[in-house]
């Protein structure tokens, strides 16, 4: 059995040294976050269907689908509260064999009712074993090393986002509906042995004293100022990719661009530079600092909003390239950060962040898709401009900065 927490012990390294077999181990790393998060946004690329499958408004199968994010929310302050009591790695393994079961039921849901539940449901089982490999890594990772294994994993969650969305459409469109789901769940399970093969059981460290509650701890975070203002820009980042990349894809099948179910899902390769920029996040902010790393990351994701404005479609995919780069490049560099800046109680600063992350999502939804059906794109458009604003503005609190 190949163990990667072996790898990243930091008890057999220097605490600011880096660990070998660096490749392998981020390999594995965003292979894991791959097949924990494939399940999360792929069911995006098949909405205009789905939304024809239950007759119902873009707004409402758009809150539908992403209901995810609220079960996400959920389950990453829950188990951030429990985390110094639930071993990583049979905590990992329980939640990726779970997510199948909701994954696989969604392809014979009678109604939106349905539908919804079980997507809080498979939120649920993906935040779960989101939020214990962040801790997990966070735990395991020297100093120097945290950033490149931190951006491995976001590198994955972006790798998911155009994988995941080119096979569901690919699925959909050859084999029909369920069999799109039917197929997530196998890659669920396939998630499960990789766990299995690869991480080795290693107790929780920074465990709290017996006095100490995870509410108290949780609200310790919450009091220092460059927390808050992370979790407040993880908010704001998925409130933006959520309100950009959901309801585009009803942009996408309208005239003027009218493109068919598979030529949507093709539509997704705009994430593929982001797969290779995402994972130099943790270079760039060693070298230049959180802050800078973050603006950065918020202005290029803002050049991409008037661009999918346009009528002409090469234009929509380079905004859609910026916006998906900048965002899940300030998120790489946000997560790293928390696990920085949390000097102790690591699972419950990793599942505070992911819980405001994915309410984040949840809100982008609500708000947003009313907005949108309401009020066209230009209006939703100019919500995810605010929403980065705001995420700026906050990075501003983010005082602690990396260091080599």
């Amino acid at each position: 059995m190949t163990d990667l927490s072996a790898r990243m012990k930091p008890m057999d390294m220097a605490m600011h040294g880096r660990s070998p077999g660096v490749a392998f181990r981020s390999l594995i790393i965003g292979l894991t976050a791959f097949l924990t998060v494939v399940d999360l946004f792929a069911t995006q690329a098949i909405l205009p269907s789905l939304t024809r499958h239950y007759g119902v408004t873009p707004a409402a199968m758009g809150f539908a689908v992403n209901a995810s994010t609220f079960g996400m929310a959920v389950a990453g302050l829950v188990v951030g509260f429990f985390s110094p009591h639930i071993d990583r790695r049979l905590g990992i393994l329980l939640s990726l064999t779970l997510l199948a079961i909701p994954t696989s039921l969604l392809a014979v849901a009678p109604n939106l009712a349905v539908f919804t539940a079980l997507r809080i449901a498979q939120g649920l089982c993906m935040a779960s074993a989101f939020a214990l490999t962040l801790a997990y890594l966070g735990e395991q990772c020297s100093a120097m090393d945290a950033g490149g294994a931190f951006a491995a994993y976001i590198t994955g969650n972006v790798a998911s986002n155009l994988i995941g969305r080119l096979i569901s459409a690919a699925v959909a469109d050859s084999l029909g509906l369920s069999w799109n789901f039917y197929f997530f769940a196998a890659l669920n399970l396939t998630g499960a042995v990789l766990v299995y093969f690869t991480i080795n059981r290693v107790q929780p460290m920074h465990a709290m004293t017996a006095a100490e509650s995870p509410l108290a701890a949780m609200f310790a975070h919450w009091r220092n100022p460059a927390l808050r203002a992370a979790f407040g820009i993880g908010f704001c980042i998925l409130f933006a990719f959520i309100g950009t990349f959901t309801f585009v894809n009803f942009v996408l099948v309208r005239p003027p661009l009218s493109l068919g179910m598979m030529d949507l899902g093709f539509v997704y390769f705009v994430f593929l530079p982001s797969v290779i920029t995402t994972l130099l996040a943790g270079k760039v902010a060693i070298r230049i600092g959180t802050r800078p790393t973050i603006w950065c990351a918020l202005a290029v994701a803002a050049l991409g909003l008037p661009l999918m404005l346009r009528p002409h479609l090469t234009e929509v995919l380079i905004g859609m390239v910026l916006v998906g780069a900048g965002t899940f490049f300030a998120q790489a560099a946000a997560t790293a950060f928390v696990a920085q800046a949390a000097t102790e109680n690591r699972g419950v600063a990793s599942g505070t962040y992911l819980a405001c992350y994915f309410l984040g999502g949840l809100a982008g939804t609500m708000v947003l898709g009313p907005l949108f059906d309401h009020s066209g794109w230009a209006a939703c458009v100019t919500g995810v401009a605010l929403s980065l604003g705001c995420a700026g503005i906050m990075t501003s609190k983010l005082k602690i900065c990396w260091s080599a």
